[in-house]
């Protein structure tokens, strides 16, 4: 190891590894990460015939590394398989993949342990294994032609990550050591004219949706309105906010994540994905059960929606089922959420829509249908739904479907819930030895 006595130049290196006289200052490691990183400098050089340049790695949001997965997956011509690290370490790895009808199992080239080129970008991904005494880790590189090349390509990942998501759902889930990420394919369209939802409402929030997403942005320009936009939806569980934000996010020309709050939300979690969808943008960020962001990190939360530029080309929707647990600061400023709805439970017309929707006319005809809309006053749109199952069922096994029975029953089970009364006659049980 020799340090140089002079610098004349800022990029010349301070140490030097020479393995013939490694004998003055000794730095723990450094030894095989040089002869890692020279090997793999090599290996491009010899494939390609130019040099590549090591570069840092350090942002945890680095969307490169999954569309590498994704190619690796689909067998994508653009990357090439350049070398393999350790030869008693991982050449090829299984995956799974639930996304269609069938469960389906593949197998692709590790992510680690190999060194993956893009010729076209003259860039090179690596995730080095590197060997501590309680397992193996792995250190991420990124090599590059030169500057321009890497900024060309991260504009490309971007592009098409964008892309990518455009029907497809990004989900994050924080957990106790970071917010996990996932693409979920939206295998079932769920269409704007699904929606069972109060006309107006339902137009207001479609509405200004569109005018987000047109492409010249000339309604916020013409009227000097900040693109970015926030909407809370609120009321009783099963009522159709899942629904509506299936609806939102397979309809927009943009893509949509959803943000799963959980006890291990933190400041970085929350800094991670605002980040995360300002890569995105203009796209939707879907904020479901709100009210459970942890007490710890909700002021983090409402200055990160406070920022110049933190909400820029997103349009933020906010569920909950408790309005009455939502922090009032979420609501009392400009710039967080610019709007409310409740999504009631719904009304006769409603009910029937949703029924006909469903295809109850196969098992009760339909003025069996209307007569059923009438007598299911304060059932959510979800028990609405396990009244088709029921009837579905019993139409199945017996030919026929008693339709006022059916809800009879239900209504029961609903009022033994309410009531917190689940015995037929309470007291009268009798359990343990006797």
């Amino acid at each position: 190891m020799t340090i140089s006595e002079k610098q004349t130049d800022p990029t010349q290196a301070i140490y030097t590894y020479d393995k013939q006289h490694d004998t003055r200052i000794r730095v723990e490691g450094y030894a095989i990460y040089s002869r890692l990183i020279r090997g793999i400098s090599e290996a491009l050089h010899q494939r390609y015939g130019v040099e590549y340049k090591l570069y840092a790695s350090s942002d945890p949001n680095n969307e490169y590394w999954e569309l590498l997965r994704e190619d690796l997956q689909n067998g994508s011509d653009e990357v090439e398989l350049v070398a393999r690290i350790f030869e008693d370490l991982e050449l090829q790895t299984l995956h799974y993949d639930d996304d269609g009808d069938v469960p389906t199992y593949g197998v692709h080239y590790s992510i680690r342990n190999n060194v993956f080129a893009y010729p076209k970008w003259g860039v090179a991904l690596v995730r080095v294994p590197f060997f501590r005494e309680n397992g193996i880790y792995s250190e991420d590189f990124v090599f590059a032609i030169g500057d321009e090349e890497m900024k060309q390509f991260l504009g490309s990942v971007r592009e098409r990550e964008r892309q990518q998501n455009m029907k497809k759902v990004t989900v994050y889930t924080d957990a106790r050591n970071g917010s996990d990420r996932h693409v979920e394919s939206i295998t079932r369209s769920v269409g704007r004219e699904d929606v069972v939802l109060s006309a107006q409402i339902k137009q207001d929030i479609f509405r200004s949706l569109d005018q987000f997403f047109e492409a010249d942005r000339s309604f916020y320009r013409d009227y000097d309105i900040p693109y970015k936009r926030g909407i809370l939806l609120y009321g009783h569980p099963g009522n159709g906010k899942t629904t509506l934000v299936k609806s939102i996010a397979g309809s927009i020309p943009g893509p949509a994540a959803y943000w799963q709050i959980t006890e291990y939300t933190n400041s970085e979690s929350v800094r991670e994905v605002f980040e995360a969808a300002k890569r995105l943008a203009p796209m939707v960020l879907i904020i479901e059960d709100i009210d459970s962001m942890p007490d710890e990190v909700r002021s983090f939360f409402l200055n990160t929606l406070d920022g110049a530029t933190s909400k820029e080309g997103i349009f933020l929707i906010g569920t909950t089922n408790y309005p009455e647990k939502i922090d009032p600061g979420l609501m009392n400023r400009a710039g967080r959420f610019d709007r409310a709805y409740e999504i009631p439970l719904p009304d006769e017309a409603l009910r029937l829509q949703y029924l006909r929707q469903r295809g109850f006319t196969v098992f009760a005809g339909e003025e069996g249908t209307i007569e059923a809309a009438r007598l299911t006053d304060t059932f959510s749109l979800a028990q609405l739904g396990e009244l088709y199952v029921s009837a579905a069922l019993e139409w199945h096994q017996n030919g026929q479907t008693d339709i006022v029975k059916v809800i009879q029953s239900m209504r029961g089970e609903l009022d033994k819930s309410h009531k917190h009364t689940w015995l037929a006659q309470p007291g009268k049980g009798r359990a343990g030895f006797y």
